[in-house]
Formats: structure tokens, C-alpha cells, sequence
């Protein structure tokens, strides 16, 4: 059986705990991590009816940055996600920080990171309003990390084709939102203007001499990948499940854990994406994942446009009625043992030795 990063945590983290000096919530989440599926939380036991045989199952930490938490809570969330598809093209742009930013953004992760959703989120309405007079709807998503596990800022956006205007629906070119080097400029100034003023606001702290920082970073082109379009809703799911509710490195990555040492499997994208090992002390290990580890109540994920929280039934109504799509079947409210059959096929009510029911004994409160 493998290592988990619950594993290094537990045998390695006492000591890096009392080598540095971590925030409070590093502090959580390392705890949470380390408590999660154990006796310490609690349970409970079931009893199968018919050949006596228990089962403790102990409960989950629910921290979004554990590794073996929040399957079924994704899995809803991607559910109610794909009922909200509309049938349109969808296209995912990828905006990219600098390197350059990287030391900036780790002092001052909750300004830096909202600057981020905001200077990308105004890129895309700006350039649906200018180019094609509507209101587009999009989701982004917050990765902080490369398969490296060091810190690689950057936001995932899941785009409309298109959007109303005046009760008709106009879709962007095919295959096409805008252009590259228009997104990526506008996305620079937008950043940089918005930096600098939070620098003014003192709202940031920064080592180095702002004003030719900069300057160094208009000068530079910033990296705005905008990938083909989905083929259709349904990998748009595909691509919610496996993205949106990602963490820096899955428990499967990690191939061994020994002599303070800890491997990783990792893909190299500047080596024609070849999958390799990774090996570093477990200290190392911790303060890589540890870099990710967002502000407490920070929301990595944001609705904007047509689908922004605010008024997101109203206006996909008026989506559907443009395009003559129907409104998608409602679903029956679902127990979690219900929700996890359907999804997975494990039926948690069966006994794994006779097959009878099992039946909720009582709860495991755990060690005081």
C-alpha cells in the first residue's frame, strides 16, 4: 500500500512543525489531514442484519485541501453544473501569472490571487461586450501549483460561445473566442494597473523597488492560452470533475515514503509532457504543499456574467428561451448513501460478507 500525503504528515510533521513557524491555517490543515478517516473524529457502526458481521466507518476531516475528501460534494457540484449547460460551443482559457510575480503573490496570496479573478474575469466581459454586444457567462477556477508542486498561479476559465442581446442569441466565431494577443495585453494592463493600486493602498508588501518591477513586467508578453472549444456539454463535465475541485497533488502520485525522502510521479511539460519521478526530503515535501494552501474562506472557484450567483436562473432562463432549449429535468432529492451508489456503484447498505442490509448500530464518538 502507498504513502499518502496523510502519511508524510503524520511521521514528518512534527519535526518541520517545530523547525518553522507556520500560520494558523497551515496549522489546520495539516491537523485536519492528518486526523481525517481515523478514530479521532468519530464515526459510526454498522451492524449487518443477517450474519452480525460491524463495520466502523470513521469520518472525513472535510478540508478542501485533503486529498480524501469531498468526492461526493464534487461530484453534486458537477452535477448541478452540467444541468446548468446550455447547447453552445464552450471554450477554456487558461491565464497565466509570470514567474516574475511568483515571490509577490506567496507574501500577499489573498490580494494577488484577487487581483488575479478580477483582471481575467474584466478581460473576457470586456471583450464580449466590445466584439459581440452580449453578456457572456463563465467559470473560474484558482490552480496555484505545477505537477512540480512548486507555485505556478493561474486560472482555469470554462467560457460561453456567446450570450444575448436583445432576446437573440449571438455566438462567437466557431472555434474561436478572441484573439490570443488582444486577451493577453488586456489582461496585462488590467493586472498591473490593478497592483499598482493596491501597492498605493498599501494592501501589498513588496521587496524590491515597485516602479521598475513594473516596468519590467509590462515589457513582458504574458502567456493567455485559449484551447480549442469542448466537444460539446458533456466533456465540459468531464473537465469540471477532474478540475475544479483539484488539489496540489492526489495520494496516487506519491510512489514512496522512506528515509525522509518522499516520490512523486510528475509530468514535465518541457520534456513532451513525459511522466517522471520526483524526489525530495519530506521537509521539502511539506513546504511544497504547504505553498498552496489558500487563505481561510478563500473562494478558489467564481461564477461570472450570465452565470454568476446573483441572478444565474434568470438569465439562463432568458439563455434558453433565445436558443429554444428546454429546461433541463429536475432530480429527486438523494440520501448520500443514494448519491454514492449511483456514482460509484458502492452500495454501502449491503453487507461485503452475506450480502444482507446493513443497519446504523450507533455512532463512534471517538477518544475524548
Amino acid at each position: 500500500m502507498h504513502a499518502e500525503v496523510a502519511d508524510v504528515f503524520r511521521r514528518y510533521g512534527p519535526s518541520y512543525r517545530n523547525a518553522h513557524k507556520l500560520p494558523l491555517n497551515h496549522l489546520r490543515t495539516m491537523h485536519a489531514i492528518e486526523i481525517c478517516r481515523t478514530a479521532s473524529l468519530g464515526g459510526h457502526i454498522d451492524e449487518c442484519e443477517e450474519c452480525g458481521h460491524v463495520k466502523i466507518s470513521y469520518n472525513s476531516c472535510r478540508n478542501r485541501h485533503c486529498p480524501k475528501c469531498q468526492f461526493l460534494k464534487k461530484e453534486k457540484w458537477v452535477e448541478a453544473r452540467g444541468r446548468e449547460l446550455l447547447p453552445i460551443e464552450y471554450f477554456h482559457v487558461v491565464f497565466t501569472l509570470p514567474d516574475e510575480l511568483n515571490p509577490l503573490a506567496l507574501r500577499n496570496r489573498e490580494v494577488v490571487y484577487n487581483i488575479l479573478f478580477r483582471a481575467a474575469s474584466e478581460t473576457l466581459t470586456e471583450l464580449a461586450d466590445t466584439r459581440l454586444g452580449v453578456r457572456i457567462g463563465f467559470i473560474a477556477v484558482l490552480h496555484t501549483w505545477g505537477q512540480n508542486l512548486m507555485d505556478h498561479p493561474h486560472l482555469h476559465c470554462i467560457v460561453s460561445g456567446g450570450g444575448v442581446s436583445h432576446g437573440k442569441w449571438v455566438s462567437s466565431k466557431r472555434r474561436f473566442l478572441f484573439p490570443v494577443k488582444v486577451m493577453s495585453r488586456l489582461f496585462r494592463g488590467k493586472f498591473l494597473d490593478f497592483l499598482k493600486k493596491a501597492y498605493e493602498r498599501k494592501e501589498i508588501q513588496s521587496g524590491e523597488e515597485f516602479t521598475g518591477f513594473l516596468r519590467g513586467l509590462y515589457a513582458k508578453e504574458w502567456v493567455v492560452y485559449a484551447k480549442p472549444p469542448f466537444n460539446g456539454p458533456k466533456t465540459v463535465v468531464g473537465y469540471l470533475g477532474r478540475y475544479t475541485h483539484r488539489i496540489a497533488i492526489t495520494n496516487h502520485r506519491i510512489t514512496s515514503m522512506e528515509d525522509g525522502r518522499v516520490s512523486f510521479s510528475w509530468k514535465d511539460y518541457s520534456d513532451g509532457m513525459r511522466t517522471k519521478i520526483m524526489t525530495l526530503d519530506a521537509a521539502e515535501f511539506i513546504r511544497r504543499f504547504l505553498l498552496h494552501v489558500l487563505p481561510h474562506g478563500f473562494v478558489k472557484i467564481r461564477h461570472f456574467g450570465f452565470l454568476s450567483n446573483r441572478n444565474r436562473k434568470t438569465c439562463l432562463e432568458s439563455c434558453r428561451r433565445a436558443l429554444g432549449a428546454a429546461e433541463p429535468p429536475t432530480s429527486a432529492p438523494e440520501t448520500w448513501q443514494e448519491s454514492l451508489l449511483r456514482i460509484t456503484g458502492i452500495d454501502v447498505t449491503r453487507c461485503p460478507i452475506c450480502h444482507g442490509t446493513m443497519r446504523s448500530k450507533q455512532l463512534y464518538r471517538g477518544p475524548p
